[in-house]
């Protein structure tokens, strides 16, 4: 078994598709897509591409970390209490465990994730 494993940036396979639950859901009518490439450590480590359509949704992250790298797209990410921070294709983040906030999706936005739980 490889110890690497790349991640596409245009899966040729079907996507599990996706909406903001109803008490996440501020406005618009945002689409999700997920690629799910990987998944190590009983699945407390994921990783992938995923895929949203414009809308404004609330993100609690929990005890969740997540790594993000925007493919293409832009949004715009608020955590409460602070400036909006917008992301464009090429730029990366780190949201850490605790992160309340919103995320806007200005336009499509598409990147790669690794997520642990």
């Amino acid at each position: 078994m490889s110890h690497i494993k790349t991640l596409d940036h245009n899966p040729t396979f079907e996507p599990t598709l996706a909406f903001p639950a109803p008490e996440r859901l501020i406005s618009g009518t945002p689409e999700f897509s997920t690629w799910a490439m990987d998944e190590s450590r009983d699945g407390k480590i994921k990783s992938g591409v995923w895929q949203a359509t414009p809308g404004l949704t609330h993100s609690i992250k929990g005890e969740t970390f997540e790594f993000c790298h925007i493919i293409e797209g832009v949004v715009e990410i608020t955590e409460t209490g602070q400036e909006p921070i917008t992301y464009r294709a090429g730029d990366s983040f780190v949201m850490k465990p605790g992160f309340v906030g919103t995320w806007r999706t200005i336009e499509t936005v598409r990147k790669i994730y690794v997520v642990c739980y």
